[in-house]
């Protein structure tokens, strides 16, 4: 491989800038823009070397073709290619921007994904996207019969009962039109929940098929959903060097901000990968609820934990801890291990 050859190239859907710099002689040999065909042809005439891309829409996919090359390809988060761009926005200076931030000793890169990794990606988009579907649907119902004098309680359960009692309820203010509508509306959530439910099934016959999804699913506080999203995100754990850096990705660390050698610690933000963390942090609160009187170490671990700072910190530390683990098994291949209470070991496989 050619180690002093960087390439940097800024995608689009059609144009692409690509950015060639020599680091033993520090100059820029190309920067030029490609079409969207033209750009493997280019690459093939490239000696291997480093490609540094921003992670964006498709780069996953650039990544796996110009990986089948053999090149070394890297991606940057966006954000952090943005302190290096000089002068004014434009395809030319973001593409050699990334390659200045790619050589930075100190830069996290995204890990790649795989086809299959993918697949689940997509698979949870598309499940998160009709639970926020459903979530709107139930709302703008609450919003519209509490203008005609109906409230009902929290959750579709109680909605929808509430529902049904006013659509024969002849003595409210509800019309016709507002009937129909109601009805239509309920038809529509009747219908979100199965679409919902179907992918669902989908999750927990994926998380049945993988190999590390299934291993991932004897940790505490881990289901189909949660597993299967830890390994579309960490993949084999490759990219990470420890447990600590998988938990920080995906936003799970607490922020710190020091100054004067003074340090204040801050809790996680809104970092990272939300739907992911909220899994994780549910999971965490199911396994603090039934933690009971067990004697195993990370029980009493955790009752500790729950008695000092409470359950909600708790959970955020556990749930941290969870993806120190599922980055354990992912990197190294091997199944769990549970303590019992007598202090033996269970292998799951």
């Amino acid at each position: 491989m050619n180690k002093h050859k960087i390439i940097g190239i800024d995608l689009a859907k059609r144009v692409f800038q690509v950015c060639v710099v020599d680091t033993h002689s520090s100059r820029v040999q190309v920067n030029k823009e490609l079409k969207r065909h033209q750009v493997l042809d280019f690459m093939r005439r490239q000696p291997a070397c480093r490609v540094f891309m921003e992670a964006c829409g498709g780069s996953h996919y650039w990544a796996r073709q110009l990986q089948a090359l053999g090149h070394t390809v890297a991606l940057i988060s966006p954000q952090f290619v943005t302190p290096f761009r000089k002068g004014h926005k434009t395809d030319a200076n973001d593409a050699l921007a990334i390659v200045e931030a790619g050589l930075r000793p100190d830069m996290r890169f995204v890990p790649l994904k795989s086809v299959e990794q993918q697949d689940i990606q997509s698979l949870h988009r598309i499940r998160e996207r009709y639970i926020h579907q459903r979530t709107q649907l139930i709302n703008q119902v609450h919003g519209l019969l509490q203008e005609y004098g109906i409230i009902s309680g929290r959750g579709q359960k109680a909605l929808k009962q509430r529902v049904w009692l006013a659509l024969e309820d002849a003595d409210n203010e509800l019309s016709m039109l507002m009937r129909d509508l109601i009805a239509e509306q309920m038809a529509e959530l009747d219908r979100l929940n199965e679409r919902i439910q179907s992918l669902d099934k989908r999750v927990e016959q994926m998380s049945r098929a993988v190999m590390p999804c299934r291993q991932l699913l004897a940790i505490e506080g881990v289901g189909p959903v949660v597993a299967t999203q830890l390994y579309s995100a960490l993949g084999n754990g490759d990219a990470f060097k420890k447990g600590r850096q998988a938990s920080a990705y995906l936003g799970l660390t607490p922020t710190q901000h020091s100054s004067g050698g003074i340090a204040k610690i801050k809790g996680i933000g809104r970092t990272g990968q939300i739907s992911l963390k909220a899994a994780l942090i549910r999971g965490a609160h199911s396994v603090i609820n039934t933690v009971g009187d067990k004697q195993d170490a990370k029980s009493r671990w955790l009752r500790s934990l729950v008695a000092r700072v409470g359950k909600n910190k708790a959970a955020v530390a556990l749930a941290n801890k969870t993806v120190r683990t599922a980055w354990a098994v992912l990197h190294s291949g091997q199944s769990y291990c549970r303590e019992f209470n007598d202090g033996s070991a269970l292998m799951v496989s």
